[in-house]
């Protein structure tokens, strides 16, 4: 197993600590064209608009397995990242970005999607398991440790565990997508926040939004045009 990167006060989950400013953003996701529009690229989805939004733009690195941006944010230089090494092998990039930067732990935040929570809901995690989640786990691996953040997007589930792998690697339903894309656009409101360390007050607004659910005729709609 990997060297533990530097952890800090706020290791093991502690919500009351103080967090340090974040340095690197990963979305976790899976790389091209077939995998683009499904849930399981939510992470995907935030990083390109947070880029898209500053005026950066991805360039492919090798040392770093992955596709890379800097940016400005909260007066403050970010990496951003895309792991290209798929889902199951997301600490692979990650952690070599974060060791060539020397990016503690406690300043990754990692943006992923959630079979857990109800389709558009945002938290916010620090430290903690993979909960079944194999890019999380492989970070984990990777790092040497869990002290990290998490944003997490919420992508509901299929109601049957079996379900799981077709389900977050099928194409969203519009109405879903547009859920989801909603709860992006609020998380990227509260991210400056959380670059700045601000990470109580980012969490009280993100934790207290309200979700509209999909009608089930807009949602049945949406599942037929997936199959067209």
């Amino acid at each position: 197993m990997p060297a533990p990167f530097a952890t800090s006060s706020l290791a093991r989950g502690a919500e009351t600590a103080t967090p340090p400013p974040i340095r690197l953003v990963a979305g976790l996701g899976n790389p091209g064209p077939p995998y683009a529009d499904t849930r399981h690229n939510a992470g995907f989805w935030l990083v390109d608009e947070l880029v898209r939004q500053h005026g950066g733009h991805f360039r492919s690195d090798s040392k770093y397995h992955g596709d890379s941006c800097r940016i400005a944010l909260a007066d403050r230089e970010l990496w951003v990242l895309k792991p290209m090494t798929f889902m199951n092998r997301s600490g692979q990039a990650v952690a070599a970005l974060a060791r060539f930067h020397r990016i503690p732990l406690a300043e990754i935040l990692v943006v992923h999607d959630d079979l857990d929570l109800p389709v558009g809901t945002v938290r916010l995690k620090r430290a903690g398991g993979p909960g079944g989640h194999n890019g999380l786990r492989d970070l984990i691996a990777q790092l040497g440790g869990n002290d990290f953040g998490r944003l997490r997007l919420g992508i509901g589930h299929p109601g049957d565990s079996r379900e799981v792998l077709d389900y977050v690697l099928r194409r969203t339903p519009r109405p879903e997508r547009e859920l989801i894309e909603q709860a992006i656009a609020d998380a990227l409101r509260e991210l400056p926040n959380l670059v700045g360390g601000q990470w109580a007050k980012a969490m009280q607004t993100l934790h207290s939004r309200r979700v509209e659910s999909a009608s089930p005729a807009s949602a049945a709609l949406s599942a037929n045009r997936v199959l067209e």
